[in-house]
């Protein structure tokens, strides 16, 4: 009986590649070969992805490092644009800044609750400033207020149009599966966002999970497309914030580039 089960199974079984062909030249395996045989071996371990597993906390760095890059572009960007007056929220979002670094200084390993709030907040806070800023430069291309200084016009769109992309990519950060902590300790499995790796796990390293970079990139390709692109939002909230960035982009990079254009003229 166990010999008809092996002689079965060996039926039913891929029959392994040779070493080498009939020239005597080393056989390599194609790409469709290896993503085979990866999926099987994933399906005979009842392997689970590391984005659908519990993990080690992520580093806060890069979130950290992209918040002061924003902080600088507000700073940096005219006082006719954006809330006022226009030291108040820097300052504001340093303080944040420097709470959350206090709570988790490198890694994200220490949940509360105020941390949570907190995080929620600075984005809210970015997000509103620029949102403004962008309104205020449309509105002024479009009446003609704004000055004759083609360099200015463009300078002052790309610091919206970059912090655009930090801060939606921050809000993607913060909200897929309920945040870096939830996707940490694994116990959400249906995501926001539909990254490559999650469809086809052979594409990418054993281990792979979402990090902030990740999202960061998502937020990049949406405003450059204005659609997404290798990432699909599936919640509708996803689908709203990639909308709204989107549109933010377009409107300032239309207006911005159009009014430049006939200063040049």
């Amino acid at each position: 009986m166990a010999e008809r089960d092996e002689g079965n199974r060996a039926e039913h079984e891929e029959p392994l590649p040779p070493d080498a062909d009939s020239a005597g030249r080393p056989y390599h395996p194609t790409w469709a070969q290896m993503s085979r045989a990866r999926a099987r071996h994933a399906v005979e371990s009842d392997w689970v992805p590391a984005w659908l597993r519990p993990t080690g906390p992520e580093n806060r760095l890069p979130v950290s490092a992209s918040i002061v890059v924003v902080i600088a572009l507000q700073i940096w960007l005219s006082g006719r644009y954006g809330l006022h007056p226009r030291w108040l929220l820097p300052l504001l979002e340093i303080a944040l800044l420097v709470v959350l670094t206090a709570i988790n200084p490198v890694r994200l390993s220490r949940e509360t609750r105020i941390g949570r709030y907190l995080s929620m907040a600075l984005a809210a806070l970015i997000t509103l400033d620029n949102v403004v800023s962008a309104l205020v430069l449309d509105y002024g291309i479009l009446t003609g207020k704004t000055s004759n200084d083609a360099i200015g016009l463009l300078s002052t769109g790309a610091a919206i149009y970059l912090t655009n992309i930090i801060v939606f990519g921050i809000w993607y950060w913060e909200l897929d599966r309920g945040g870096p902590f939830n996707r940490a300790a694994g116990t959400d499995p249906h995501p926001d966002f539909l990254f490559p790796q999650m469809v086809s796990p052979e594409m990418g390293p054993e281990h792979w999970e979402p990090a902030y970079l990740d999202y960061l990139y998502t937020s990049f390709t949406n405003v450059m497309a204005f659609s997404p692109t290798d990432t699909m939002p599936l919640s509708r909230w996803a689908k709203s914030l990639m909308a709204l960035q989107s549109a933010i982009a377009l409107s300032t990079t239309a207006l911005v580039l159009a009014r430049a254009v006939n200063i040049l003229k």
